[in-house]
């Protein structure tokens, strides 16, 4: 029997939603609270996740992006707000779906049945998960060698990705242009590594907010650079 973790504030809707499933088989567990749900969601096993997206202590998006980083069990947000906005940073997140409320209950039920049907059939049939690291956003599908701010994709040359991935992949590690150079180019720098800054510079302009103050890659004066998590 799956299992369900619906993290909802609004009673009445939380106990509509696992009456349904569990009239379809579903084994519910509900959380009120934002900071507990997500306590829940790491410490114990569970096999789809509802979570609104408004809730006390700890939102939904936050919630999100804390599983995804520790689990690639199916995800569907739900939601009072309308916006594109908030569907796109959701999905960004790595949620697999977004219902805005008022919703059919029947509907509900649906998708989390396309959606667990969908991952067992992923899983049980072998195919190997795209190798993925996702932080605040920013997601790196290693497999496909594509990157998504918010859900947006962004075109990177070979070096660009291969920069961006190497430094993801070692966060809080300071690195000089002079490694960089070496590990990515795959040769000793020969009093050359402005390349390295001219391929930082670019990545910042795809995936940071504001490159003046950046919250992925940091540079180290004097030193080097380094991934921020």
């Amino acid at each position: 029997m799956s299992k369900i973790l619906i993290v909802e504030d609004e009673i009445s809707i939380a106990e509509l939603e696992k009456d349904y499933l569990e009239l379809s088989g579903f084994e519910v567990e509900i959380e009120n609270d934002g900071t507990t749900g997500l306590k829940r969601a790491l410490e114990e096993d569970f096999d789809l996740y509802i979570l609104d997206l408004m809730l006390p202590g700890t939102d939904g998006f936050e919630i999100c992006r804390k599983i995804r980083e520790n689990k690639n069990i199916p995800i569907i947000m739900v939601s009072a707000k309308k916006d594109d906005i908030d569907k796109i940073r959701g999905l960004g997140l790595g949620a697999d779906d977004y219902i805005t409320k008022p919703f059919s209950p029947s509907e509900m039920v649906a998708r989390v049945k396309a959606h667990l049907s969908r991952y067992e059939r992923l899983i049980g049939s072998g195919m190997p998960v795209n190798d993925i690291i996702e932080i605040r956003g920013l997601k790196i599908d290693k497999t496909a060698r594509r990157v998504y701010i918010n859900g947006e994709e962004k075109n990177f040359t070979t070096k660009e990705f291969d920069l961006l991935t190497f430094l993801a992949q070692n966060p809080n590690h300071v690195f000089t242009k002079e490694e960089l150079f070496s590990r990515i180019w795959d040769m000793e720098s020969i009093g050359d590594i402005a390349t390295v800054t001219v391929h930082i510079k670019k990545i910042r302009e795809k995936i940071e907010m504001n490159t003046a103050k950046p919250q992925y890659i940091e540079t180290i004066w004097g030193v080097g650079y380094r991934f921020k998590v």
